[in-house]
């Protein structure tokens, strides 16, 4: 997910219509949830015997940013509300997994020296559920040094394999998403596209990917930045679109409140439909968005989606909606719950296939094993593996405001391999087809 903008605070109205949602979700209770026979049709938690688990602790431990207009927990408390349920349904075989969760505000020496309280002092075996704007820039060297091959949502480049192995995201980042989107208006026949997205440090490495993916097709693209908060949507708004042209198409690489602020400036000057399309990266994939917008931007604007639908009928999917009511999620259901689910599940698999002692060494080599693993909110299989590349979310899907809500406009496409990060992902992949293919990885484990 574009994680990379530092401020994912909407406005007041989004808290609470979300704060509302939950609580009445919450007030239908989550007895028995996650517990049955995990088959084709029903996803379950862990072993979903229903029992409680009662043995010693496996710990394991995530590193998040929590700061005025920057808050990423909605990742790691997701992760949560799955652990407990795994908790309640045997745990890992008897085991209860005990995580811990610590915040920080952006600054170097208290990033580095969190990751070194976890593994070093709190004692965990396992990193999952890191959403920091500077762990995988400031740790990576760190996690090698340790051997903690962490499960992630990523933001920074060495997220990705720049300058590391040990860490797998299951989100493509600012940048790759910022591709889909390019493909999107591409795919609406622009003459021109123009790429905007905050002014702030890394713009350079995002906007490359987008540059090469529109030079492959032949297309010109213009690159601008915006200082945030936007203080003059309309000028921002009117900027891009007379820059693009009326046979050209806008991309936005913002968080939904600015993004939203540039789409609603353009619908009142009366500029939705004075070029051919619109995009934006997946911090737009929110439903509050696509309320706000309505109508007119229905078909005509298309924003990439790293993860499926949050209403999607899949047994994954349904299993988190159900695990969501009981979150602490500041943003409800989307895309940021959505990676904590899914990196929570990936690290109970790899757990329940393992056997003990669960010490850091063999829970980091489990992670570092998991290849092929397969779920309903994702398009194509997660790995982790021992390579140089680390992109396993590279085809994703485009939505589209109806109805009020996100629906989807494009199924599953590649991400364009113009991006040369992505065509390094692709070799490593056809190199290594045991991690996307044959047997998908267990999700019970061993017997």
């Amino acid at each position: 997910m574009t994680l990379r903008k530092a401020a994912f605070a909407l406005a007041i109205p989004v808290a609470l219509v979300a704060t509302a949602l939950l609580a009445g979700a919450a007030s239908s209770g989550t007895a028995k949830i996650g517990s049955g026979k995990q088959t084709a049709a029903k996803s379950v938690c862990g072993l979903g015997n229903g029992k409680k688990a009662t043995g010693t602790p496996i710990k394991l431990g995530a590193l998040a940013t929590k700061q005025p207009g920057t808050d990423f927990t909605d990742i790691p408390n997701m992760a949560l509300a799955y652990f407990n349920c795994v908790n309640a349904n045997g745990g890992i075989f008897g085991h209860p997994i005990q995580y811990d969760i610590q915040t920080e505000q952006t600054d170097p020496a208290q990033v580095a020296s969190l990751a070194k309280k976890l593994i070093e002092t709190d004692k965990v075996v396992g990193l999952v559920g890191n959403t920091s704007i500077l762990d995988c820039s400031v740790n990576h060297k760190y996690y090698e040094q340790k051997h903690f091959f962490v499960i992630a949502s990523g933001i920074a480049p060495e997220c990705y394999g720049r300058g590391d192995t040990n860490i797998s995201s299951v989100n493509m980042g600012p940048r790759y998403s910022s591709d889909g989107a390019v493909q999107y208006v591409i795919s609406r026949g622009v003459k021109k596209i123009v790429f905007d997205q905050s002014n702030v440090p890394g713009t350079g490495y995002i906007q490359t990917g987008p540059n090469f993916v529109a030079r492959a097709a032949k297309v010109p693209i213009q690159d601008f930045t915006d200082n945030v908060p936007i203080q003059d949507a309309n000028s921002v708004a009117l900027k891009l679109v007379q820059a693009a042209g009326p046979n050209g198409g806008v991309v936005l690489n913002f968080t939904p409140d600015q993004a939203a602020l540039i789409l609603t400036a353009a619908q009142k000057q009366g500029l939705t439909t004075k070029v051919k399309a619109w995009g934006c990266s997946t911090p737009c994939n929110f439903d509050f968005l696509a309320g706000v917008l309505g109508a007119p931007w229905e078909g005509i604007f298309g924003v990439n989606a790293e993860l499926n639908l949050t209403s999607a009928p899949g047994p994954d999917s349904v299993l988190y909606r159900q695990l969501a009511k009981s979150a602490t999620l500041a943003f409800g259901l989307s895309s940021f719950s959505q990676m904590g689910f899914v990196e929570a599940r990936i690290a109970t698999a790899a757990l329940l296939n393992m056997k003990p002692p669960y010490t850091a060494p063999r829970v980091n080599a489990a992670f570092a094993a998991v290849r092929n693993f397969r779920t309903d909110v994702l398009c194509s299989p997660w790995y982790f593996g021992k390579v140089s590349v680390h992109i396993p979310n590279n085809v994703d899907r485009t939505v589209t405001p109806g109805g009020g809500k996100m629906v989807l406009k494009q199924p599953c496409f590649k991400i364009s391999a113009a991006d040369p990060d992505i065509a390094a992902a692709r070799v490593v992949e056809r190199k290594n087809p045991q991690l996307t293919s044959g047997k998908p990885y267990p999700l019970t484990g061993r017997k």
